[in-house]
Formats: structure tokens, sequence, C-alpha cells
């Protein structure tokens, strides 16, 4: 399920928040280009389960590229259903061409705040298993502040 943001930014209908959303319609806007390879990773991470990073282009409804960096984890939940949970970041003010190919970009960069947004999901997940509510709010608020400190690069 997507928040408000992500399905205004990533279905182009922000009505869809909250709802459960085939692939091809949460993720709508992916760029013709991009789309195979995301939907490919995307499928393979929904079998298994486990970590997710891919940064791909989307087209607004004006028809402009915007980048967005989306990472996250999935797991089975109690019924065992894939639940994901992550952020999508608008990354397009760092790459200085929109129209680099997906495929160019290196997806296992070894950046600090990558690794920690990677070890805060893994945490987040984890902690959402259990009883420890208060824990996973801070978990919250620490990949809050990643992701505005990646959304601030550029």
């Amino acid at each position: 399920m997507l928040d408000e943001g992500a399905a205004a930014l990533l279905a182009g209908n922000a009505a869809l928040a909250g709802q459960p959303l085939p692939l091809e319609a949460a993720l709508a806007r992916t760029h013709p280009d991009d789309r195979e390879w995301v939907f490919k990773h995307i499928r393979r991470v929904r079998q298994t389960g486990g970590s997710f990073s891919a940064e791909f282009r989307i087209l607004t409804e004006t028809h402009e590229v915007r980048w967005v960096l989306n990472r996250g984890a999935l797991t089975r939940d109690g019924t065992g259903a894939m639940q994901g949970r992550g952020a999508y970041i608008d990354t397009t003010d760092a790459h200085s061409n929109p129209f680099i190919p997906a495929a160019a970009l290196g997806q296992d960069v070894e950046d600090p705040l990558i690794v920690a947004a990677d070890c805060c999901i893994e945490a987040h997940t984890a902690l959402g298993q259990g009883e420890h509510v208060d824990l996973q709010r801070l978990s919250e608020t620490l990949l809050s502040g990643i992701g505005r400190r990646l959304a601030q690069r550029g």
C-alpha cells in the first residue's frame, strides 16, 4: 500500500493511498524504458522477501521525467502474505541528465547513508513483528531523517 504522496507520484492518483494495489497500478507512471527491469526486480523480491533497492524514472502527468529511489524490505506477515516497508525518495535533482539509462546506474553503492537506511529498514521490519511499538516509532523517525538527508543531496 502506498501513502498519499507515493500514490500521487507513482500511481498518478492520491486517492489510491492505503489500498492494496496490483504492481501495474501502484507503479503506473514508471518510465517505459525502466518498467521491465523494475517490475522484474520487485516481483523477485515479492517471491523471496528481503531488502529492495532501485532507482528508476517515472513520467509525470505533464510527461516530465523524474527519478525515484525506492529502498525497502518485504517480509511475510502472520498470514503468510508479503508486507512491505520502505520509502520513495525523489532524486531528480541529483541527476544532471534525466535521460541516463537506469541500467547504467550502480545500485550497490557503499554510501554510509544508504547502508544506514538498509539497516534501519531491517530493524524497523523486525520491530514490527513484535510488541515494540515505542521502538518501531523511533525507527520510523530515524528512517524519515535518513530519507530527508538523502533527498537533500544534489
